[in-house]
């Protein structure tokens, strides 16, 4: 059903959505126009009678024929002038008349083109069907809302994910309910101006004073107008002058009334039907007319739209670019290796056609599909799954029922092998593939390797997890993946810090020029766009097409790139950047790492690094202007030689931009061993700081990762907390390599 859902609202917002989006335009505008009346209006106390009103009116207006209440709570008052109609406000408070009324013809144009596109009927059956189509893909929002989000419960959690997708999902998570509301009033508007649904099918009644020789009432005298108070007035006519057996006639929202113009009885009340009680609703609704507050909020709705649509084809853009097409297909009948493959963002695929060309050049015949195609044929000997997790641990949206579906399957002897693709950033690493895995397994399904979890699309683990599966097939396999990379920026070294000790790898702080932004760089069309501490660069060095990852220790706002690195052995873009010279320059772009940047918080943050890993920390540091309460434990191996950032980190302590410093130099005699130590000797201090709410940030090694966590759950014990249940809660997130 996901897999629906998302084909639903792809094609109604792709097919519909500029009509749509000029529906939402108008719709804001005029949204203007209650606001503007409302402000303007010269409203008539609330619980005044309305047989005041017609007394205040008829004295300065005597031919008036119609005292009209408008929405905006204004009055407006229909006469004559000789033989000349006029239409006038005026003040309910003594009956003067404050000047002409006329509607505005802006307004009506752009009701004419809101309402039927300037189309007439034909455009009105065409409004109605957006609205429909409005509907659908509200519908379609709030399953697919609900499924990246993890259910109703985390419905309010931080959004992640790229730009466009995170504008996508916070416009519709805040405005979702008003749009909604919204297509369902014009559906109900448009049912009633096509003449799908009558509001009133009981004929007026014909209702005649009788005269009785006496002289009419005045609208003063008159029993009913002294209960009815102006607030609930719609509309009140007046008997006409030269027609005795005419009759005053009230309406207001409750229905409407013919009151006897000689003796002032109600001579028959009609309530309002059903169904005329439910336009009025919709109307108020889906204009704010008698509701300006609303109004507002109509129309910041209906601007959204403009956000939704265009964010909404960026991310569609983005995925159908990232999608790569299959080459050297066979058909699946005549294959013997079948590779299936479940991808939200589509970068999977290419991982897919990497394994699938290593599968042909060792002689197989090689079929790729999606998942949901998922059997094997008579010619099958193996299988491969490449699996990628979405949101919470769920199977991308094209796979969301085939874990059910394979569960039913029956098993038989070809082997199955399953390949994880995530992040580490999120708390379900890989959930849906290992989910998988244990299906197949309690099917009965054998596999050739066990379960391996790519994180980060890492090219260098799947190389190695190739060199398994060769190993296993007996065959030369070489898994040599080429990630596509974005368009990249030149980068301008503009300062570095070098750190060297004898027998101690090369490091370094370096600082590179951020070049200014142009509009095709802001619309994503090439080079870098804003990027936050924490967040990756990805570099591509002279002679490889396959980018490195860095973990920014800056943001945009700081007008520069900063990265900390040490040299790997025998690495190629490590030796590159460390032998650049002030004036170089280096191809980059940037990654989002939306998991691990720093939202902002007033509660405690504690940061944990060890050696090149404090650069994302020193980042988050460096922008806390709020002064956040943030305790740094930094953890290396010499305080004189690879105490990264030392002078800053000083000087944000004295700013207050840091609360407090923990370090452990762990060759050093005395240095207080490993950052998992220092934790644990300031364990009440820890404990404090998470029961007021604080979230944690880990960056540097695997290990030392594993050692954090490891210290953190024995402390947080007597809190009745663990570090999985921080992740679960997103207030535990963790930078590793």
């Amino acid at each position: 059903m996901g897999m629906r859902w998302k084909a639903i609202h792809r094609w109604l917002g792709l097919t519909v959505g500029i009509l749509a989006l000029l529906l939402g335009i108008t719709g804001a505008l005029l949204a203007i126009d209650p606001v503007h009346q409302a402000w303007q209006a010269s409203a008539a106390p609330g619980e005044l009678p309305v047989s005041a009103l017609v007394e205040r009116v008829t004295r300065t207006l005597p031919d008036a024929e119609e005292i009209r209440h408008l929405p905006s709570g204004a009055m407006v008052v229909f006469s004559f002038a000789g033989e000349q109609p006029q239409a006038s406000y005026v003040d309910p408070t003594d009956g003067q008349v404050l000047g002409p009324w006329q509607a505005s013809a802006l307004p009506r144009w752009v009701k004419n083109l809101h309402r039927s596109l300037l189309l007439g009927d034909a455009g009105r059956w065409l409004a109605a069907g957006i609205a429909l189509a409005m509907a659908v893909m509200c519908a379609s929002s709030v399953a697919l809302l609900l499924r990246r989000m993890g259910g109703w419960r985390r419905l309010a959690a931080r959004v992640r994910g790229t730009l466009a997708q995170r504008i996508h999902v916070v416009t519709g998570r805040v405005l979702l309910l008003v749009l909604s509301l919204t297509s369902v009033t014009a559906l109900t508007m448009s049912a009633s101006t096509l003449g799908l649904v009558t509001l009133d099918s009981r004929p007026e009644p014909e209702v005649l004073s009788v005269a009785s020789g006496q002289p009419s009432l005045r609208g003063a005298q008159l029993a009913p107008l002294k209960t009815l108070l102006v607030k609930d007035l719609r509309k009140l006519n007046f008997p006409g002058a030269t027609d005795p057996e005419d009759t005053w006639k009230v309406t207001t929202a409750q229905g409407q009334g013919w009151i006897d113009r000689y003796s002032g009885q109600m001579l028959v009340w009609q309530d309002a039907s059903l169904a005329q009680r439910l336009y009025d609703l919709a109307v108020v609704l889906h204009t704010g007319e008698s509701a300006w507050p609303w109004a507002v909020v109509l129309g910041l709705a209906g601007a959204s739209v403009l956000l939704f649509w265009l964010s909404g084809f960026v991310i569609w853009w983005q995925a159908r670019r990232q999608t790569p097409k299959i080459m050297g297909n066979v058909p699946m009948a005549q294959a013997d290796v079948l590779i299936f493959v479940a991808s939200e963002g589509g970068s999977t695929w290419g991982f897919a056609q990497t394994l699938q060309n290593a599968l042909c050049q060792c002689g197989h015949r090689v079929h790729t599909s999606a998942l949901q195609n998922f059997q094997t044929t008579a010619a099958t000997q193996q299988v491969y799954v490449l699996a990628a997790t979405y949101g919470e641990g769920q199977a991308p949206a094209h796979a969301s029922g085939e874990l059910e579906r394979i569960s039913k399957l029956k098993a038989d002897q070809v082997p199955v092998t399953v390949l994880g693709f995530g992040d580490r950033q999120f708390p379900a690493f890989c959930a849906f593939a290992q989910a998988l895995d244990q299906t197949l397994r309690a099917q009965g399904w054998p596999t050739l390797v066990p379960l391996e979890c790519i994180h980060q699309q890492s090219g260098q683990q799947f190389a190695r997890w190739g060199l398994a599966l060769a190993k296993a097939l007996d065959e030369s396999l070489v898994l040599a993946h080429v990630p596509r990379v974005p368009a990249t920026s030149t980068l301008t070294l503009i300062g570095r810090e070098d750190f060297a000790v004898a027998g101690v790898q090369a490091s370094a702080i370096l600082r590179l020029a951020w070049p200014a932004q142009g509009l095709r760089t802001c619309l994503g069309k090439r080079g870098l766009a804003r990027f936050s501490a924490g967040d990756l660069v990805g570099i591509v060095p002279p002679g490889s097409s396959v980018p490195r990852f860095y973990s920014l220790a800056s943001g945009w706002q700081d007008g520069f790139l900063e990265i900390c690195l040490r040299q790997m052995p025998g690495g190629l873009c490590s030796s590159h950047l460390l032998g650049l010279e002030t004036g170089g320059s280096i191809q980059a772009f940037i990654r989002p790492n939306p998991g691990f940047v720093l939202a902002k918080t007033h509660g405690p943050v504690l940061l944990i690094g060890a050696g090149t890993g404090v650069a994302p920390l020193a980042g988050f540091i460096r922008r806390n202007d709020r002064k956040t309460p943030m305790h740094l434990y930094f953890g290396g191996r010499d305080p004189a030689h690879d105490f990264y950032f030392a002078p800053d980190i000083a000087r944000w302590l004295g700013e207050g931009r840091l609360a407090s410093l923990q370090t452990a130099f762990s060759p050093v005699p005395g240095g207080g061993g490993y950052v998992q130590d220092a934790l644990r000797r300031d364990a009440e201090r820890v404990r404090i700081w998470m029961s007021q709410g604080a979230i944690v940030r880990v960056c540097g090694s695997r290990a030392m990762a594993q050692g954090v966590a490891e210290a953190l759950d024995a402390v947080l014990v007597p809190l009745q907390l663990s570090v999985a249940t921080l992740k679960s809660k997103e207030r535990y997130a963790e930078d590793v390599f």
